[in-house]
Parts: C-alpha cells; structure tokens; sequence
C-alpha cells in the first residue's frame, strides 16, 4: 500500500458566519481530500493587505493518495461550493472561504495551476502561527528554516488573537473505542485487506494480516484442487493457528485497537468446501481442539460483493495463482460465508454489500462503508 502525501492547508474567512465557513471546507476537505490528523486553533486575525473586517484563520495537516495538482483542484471546488468566486485581479479582498495549499510533503513545485511551497507563507503571521501550533519543527524544503524560526523571522506586526471555539475533526464521527479486536472477511478479491490497510492507517490500528502468500500449497492447490485441498488446508490451519496466537498475545501500547484481514473461522468456511466429507470431519475436529482457547473478534464484517466483481479485482491485483478461479468456486465460497454467518451466535457480525462500492478508488465509498461499521 503506498504511502499518503503529506499535506498542509491554510484556511481564513472574513465574510458571513466565519466559523461556519471554516467548519464545512473541513468537512468537506475530510470528505472529498482526505484524513485530517489535526487542526490548530481558530485564530481572529485583522485583513491583510486591504481594509476589511477581521478574518478567521486555521491550519490543518492532513494526509491525501491525490497528487498535488488534484489537491489543488479540489480546494478550488470547495472554495466555489461554499460561495467564493476567484477574480483574475491579484488585489486583497474579502471572501467567504480562503484555502491555500502551504506544503506537500517536501516538494517543491512550479505549475500554472499552483507554486510549492506557498511563496507568501514566510510572510504571514496569520498564517504561521496556527501552522507553529501543528508543525513548529518543519523543515520548509526552499529556505530550509523551520516554521517556528520563521514565525520567529516574521515582520508582519498584525495582532492574532486565539479565538475562543475550536473547529471539529470529522473523523471523530467514526468511532471503534467498543472494540479491541475487529476481523474484516469476505470472499477472494472482495478487497479485505485493502480496507484492514485503510482502517488501521486512519485510526491508529495494529494491523494483522493473513500470510497467505507464503503458502507453498496455494498455487498447487488451484492446479490440482482435488489433490492438494486437504494438504493446503491444513497447512493454512497451522499457518493460522501459530500467526493469530502470536499476533492478539502481542499488545502494543502505542495502538488503539487490532483489525485483521481474516477471521480464524475461515478454515472451516473453505475447508467444507474444498474437502470431501469424510475428511472435513476430521479437520472440523482438528480446527476445534486447536482453536477452542483463541479469542474471536468484537466485531466480524463481512465484505459482500458479488462474483463478477470478484472476478475483476483478482484480474486486477494479477497473482497468476488466481486467474483460472471460476465463478462457481466464488459462488462456493459467498454461499458458505452466507450459510455460516447465518447460523453464527458467537460473533458480533455486519454483512456490508459492496456491490456497488470502490472503497478503493473512491473516498465516499470508503466514508460510506465506515458509517456502516461504526453506525
């Protein structure tokens, strides 16, 4: 999964319900850009340049997958939903919402659509002081001199006073304080692990993911089903088996919560499936000895999607393994999750249909399937 750019935003209003403005490009920001990881304070600030009433001025530090022009773009759709209208004119003036792109990971860039770094920020009290209150000790990639030593530097004499409310985080309204471990199912490609990645990056998760990769049966498996299910099902039970122990004994202080991309009931799921009767009762004896003593999950989500979908995000992500699944092994394998979910009494369980969702490519998919966990 790749890493996140970096990001910081100026924002400022001195026009109708100031706070307000500010409130909703944040929302919209988180909505649209996405994770805010803080907000400074609200700072009442005189205009600059021009004869105005008294703006209010944030900064905020956030993380996006967009590239800086899209980022760019985006604030200028924000700016113009909420009620500002650019004029070509480079004079000051009053406007409803104000956001500029101040730094973008340490790059440094010349566009017509945007300069990287703000060229103006060095020179902006108003500017400098909320972003000193989330970044004092950032490394501005041009001057090489730090946010604090600039604010230290500036000449601008303009008083900026803290204001007394402090604008919301979005991402507060998704909560997993309930739950100290959540398991994330679903069928081949359904995109599991892509969303235990997201959650756990966002909300401070340990993140513990399935080793299947390593399994040397899975490739034979897949060529020669019938003669190697029992060999690669009892080899995932003993894979499983020693991560899971290992993984939920292993606290770390430093993290909130443990989200994994599988849950330990997934042997039986495929194992029913792939093996014949006879010797599924064995391995259904065999899977409860080992796990009867492992902790379940608080919470068990189960991805939904269906198989023609299935079928594009296994084209997708091209493990050569995968790519003569067929649909009614898929089928299969929806149908046993279904039936086991169905008659499950000890687990906490959310069924999210996917179908019609990319939590991948798109953020209010993502949003979405959020709200459906934590609602």
């Amino acid at each position: 999964m790749d890493q996140p750019h970096k990001v910081y935003i100026s924002l400022g209003s001195n026009k109708g319900d100031r706070l307000k403005h500010l409130q909703d490009a944040v929302d919209l920001i988180f909505n649209r850009i996405g994770k805010i990881n803080i907000i400074s304070r609200v700072y009442n600030t005189p205009a600059f340049g021009f004869e105005g009433d008294d703006f209010l001025n944030t900064c905020i530090f956030m993380e996006s997958d967009f590239p800086a022009d899209e980022v760019m773009a985006q604030l200028l759709s924000i700016e113009a939903e909420l009620g500002r209208t650019r004029s070509d004119s480079k004079a000051y003036e009053s406007r409803i919402i104000d956001l500029d792109l101040l730094f973008f990971d340490d790059d440094i860039i010349n566009s017509k659509l945007l300069t990287i770094p703000h060229p103006e920020l060095h020179k902006r009290k108003f500017v400098l002081q909320p972003l000193h209150d989330i970044a004092p000790k950032f490394l501005h990639p041009k001057f090489n001199t730090t946010v604090l030593e600039m604010l230290t530097d500036c000449d601008d004499t303009s008083e900026v006073e803290p204001f007394h409310i402090w604008l919301k985080n979005p991402s507060k309204q998704y909560s997993f304080s309930d739950y100290n471990y959540i398991a994330i199912e679903g069928n081949i490609g359904a995109g599991k692990t892509s969303l235990a990645n997201k959650i756990a990056h966002d909300f401070n998760a340990k993140l513990i993911l399935e080793r299947f990769a390593d399994n040397p049966f899975l490739p034979k498996f897949y060529e020669e089903p019938q003669r190697y299910a029992f060999t690669l099902e009892m080899s995932f039970l003993a894979d499983r088996y020693q991560q899971i122990s290992d993984d939920l004994s292993q606290l770390d202080l430093f993290k909130d919560f443990m989200v994994s991309d599988y849950d330990i009931y997934k042997s039986l799921i495929f194992s029913k499936i792939t093996l014949p009767e006879d010797e599924f009762r064995l391995y259904r004896k065999l899977f409860y000895l080992m796990y009867k003593d492992i902790a379940k999950p608080e919470l068990y989500v189960y991805l939904y999607q269906n198989t023609e979908r299935l079928q594009e995000n296994i084209k997708k992500r091209g493990r050569d393994y995968e790519q003569k699944i067929d649909n009614a092994y898929l089928d299969k394998i929806n149908s046993g999750y279904l039936e086991f979910l169905k008659n499950q009494t000890e687990l906490n369980v959310k069924i999210i249909d996917i179908s019609d969702r990319d939590f991948v490519e798109s953020r209010a998919d993502y949003l979405w399937v959020l709200g459906e966990i934590c609602g």
